[in-house]
Parts: C-alpha cells; sequence; structure tokens
C-alpha cells in the first residue's frame, strides 16, 4: 500500500470511526508524521497532471514512458520521467500487468541475416480478424525490419498470391527493392508465382522454420502491438472501414508513437536519422489522422 493510500485510511479513522490519529496510525503502519504529511503542489504540476491523464486517455496501451517522451516533445518544459512515473501512479493509471507467457526452453534461437541498413531485410506475414457481423477479415503486414517502419497493411476478405504480387510491387518502386525478405511458410507466401517475381527481382527469401516463429520476431512483436492497439479496441462493420483504420493506425505508428527499441524515437525519425535528413521540429507532432493515405490495390 502505498504512503498515499495509508494517509487517506487514516483520514477515514478519524472522521468516520472516531479513532484517534495515533490509534490510526498504529492500526494502518505509519508514522503520525508521514499522516500529517502534505504535500505543496506547485501550480504546473496542475497543469502537468491534466496532460498526463488527456495522453493516458487518448493511448491506453502507452507506459509512463512513452507518455513521457510525448511529454516532452508536445511542451515547451522539462519533463522528468520520474516524475511522471510519480504523478503516473498517484493518478492510478498503471497498465494492467500482461500474463506471462510460457517459457520456451533450449537453445536460444537466432535471427539469421539480420537487418543491418534500410532496406536490408524486409519482413511480412498474415492475420485474421472478424468484423461485428463475424465476416472475416484477412490482413497482410509489411515492415522494414531495420528500421522499424510499417510498410503497408492490406486487410480484405482474402488475399491470394496475385495481390501479394500487386503490393509488393507497389512497394518496390516507391520504397525500393529489399535485398531480403524474410516470411513464414504460409500458403500465399511460398507460392510459386510470388518466388518466381521475388526472383525476377532480384530479391532473396528467407524462409522461417515451419513452427517456429520465434525465428522472424520483428513482424511478431508489429503484430502484438497491431492487435493489441487497433484490432482489439474497435469493431469493424465492413472490409472499407477495417482498411481506413488499420491505415490511420499504420500512420500513427510510423510518425507519432515512440518506439522503445530506437532509443524512444518514432519509426520515420529513425530512418532519416539513416539517411542523414534533419528533422523539422513541426514534423514531430502527428497531423490529423484524416489527411492519413488509405490504400487501394
Amino acid at each position: 500500500m502505498s504512503p498515499q493510500a495509508k494517509r487517506q485510511c487514516v483520514t477515514y479513522l478519524v472522521a468516520e470511526k472516531a479513532y484517534s490519529q495515533r490509534r490510526a496510525c498504529q492500526l494502518v503502519g505509519i508514522k503520525r508524521s508521514s499522516a500529517r504529511y502534505e504535500r505543496n503542489q506547485k501550480e504546473s504540476e496542475a497543469e502537468l497532471r491534466k496532460d498526463i491523464r488527456d495522453l493516458a486517455d487518448r493511448h491506453k496501451t502507452y507506459g509512463y514512458r512513452r507518455i513521457s517522451v510525448l511529454l516532452r516533445r508536445e511542451g515547451s518544459q522539462k519533463i522528468n520521467k520520474k516524475r511522471v512515473h510519480r504523478i503516473w501512479k498517484a493518478e492510478g493509471l498503471q497498465l494492467t500487468r500482461r500474463k506471462p507467457r510460457k517459457r520456451r526452453y533450449g537453445p536460444k534461437g537466432e535471427v539469421i541475416h539480420k537487418a543491418e541498413r534500410r532496406n536490408h531485410v524486409w519482413s511480412y506475414d498474415f492475420l485474421e480478424d472478424r468484423t461485428e457481423k463475424g465476416d472475416k477479415l484477412r490482413i497482410l503486414t509489411v515492415m522494414d525490419e531495420f528500421t522499424r517502419e510499417s510498410l503497408a497493411i492490406l486487410v480484405d476478405r482474402s488475399i491470394p498470391s496475385a495481390q501479394v504480387i500487386n503490393l509488393l510491387e507497389w512497394l518496390f518502386l516507391v520504397r525500393g527493392t529489399p535485398e531480403h525478405i524474410r516470411s513464414d511458410n504460409g500458403p500465399e507466401l511460398v507460392a510459386q508465382a510470388v518466388q518466381e517475381w521475388l526472383a525476377q527481382h532480384a530479391c532473396k527469401t528467407i524462409y522461417i522454420t515451419p513452427g517456429s516463429p520465434w525465428e522472424n520476431p520483428y513482424i511478431e512483436s508489429f503484430i502484438g502491438k497491431f492487435r493489441e492497439e487497433c484490432l482489439d479496441r474497435y469493431l469493424f462493420e465492413n472490409v472499407q472501414e477495417a482498411q481506413k483504420i488499420a491505415e490511420n493506425w499504420r500512420h500513427e505508428y510510423n510518425h507519432y508513437r515512440p518506439h522503445s527499441s530506437l532509443g524512444y524515437l518514432t519509426p520515420v525519425e529513425f530512418a532519416r536519422r539513416c539517411l542523414k535528413i534533419p528533422i523539422k521540429k513541426d514534423e514531430r507532432v502527428f497531423p490529423n489522422k484524416q489527411d492519413a493515405p488509405i490504400l487501394s490495390l
């Protein structure tokens, strides 16, 4: 129990149960000097508390570290993450603890051909979701493993190999051809047409061992974030609505969401730093989500 909660218990016992302060402190297990302590709240902290609550309400899955980054990015005053953590706990904004995953025993798997630069290794994978009526949604995600940029999210009823090729062709034109592309052994990804098309464009394939998703950790981690922050929070009426919401979230992920593996830069900021492109201050602010492009193939 926190000191603040103990002080509240003492106040309740004294006011409602007519206990003496000495007796109430003995029952709760707190010193009387601590029970009488009243912190002088700075005028600027009331505004900071409001900003933290607003950001926490807007981003339900963000912890205090990401909130600290967003506050430093949007505000002019210096924000210490320890101060944010103190206010975070006082406001009761702690995230629900995740259920620990079962530990995998045996030799630790290593990522084959780990990305060393932009467009070195891409990875792509499928996942499924449902509309509010129970209709199946098939989703294809593509990302750059080095910059962690989400290159595309395509939603449809079904995505055959021809549609996979159309998406990759569009990405190769606007982004450039990667040296390798990593995937599992799904039927759409190991199709002969996809393999031949990739070979024609000098893109080598890396297929993970069947039943070993830990060999493709970057896309699996991205899919987990995508599910938690987008798919699990919305009910989709149809494919078009799911595509629009997914594309807006992808834009937020690339341009606004601080990434802990990139030193709390966004993927776009990290990619520009790798290319030595200066980052303007106004480009760090997330623009209107309605301006995000909608992918249609």
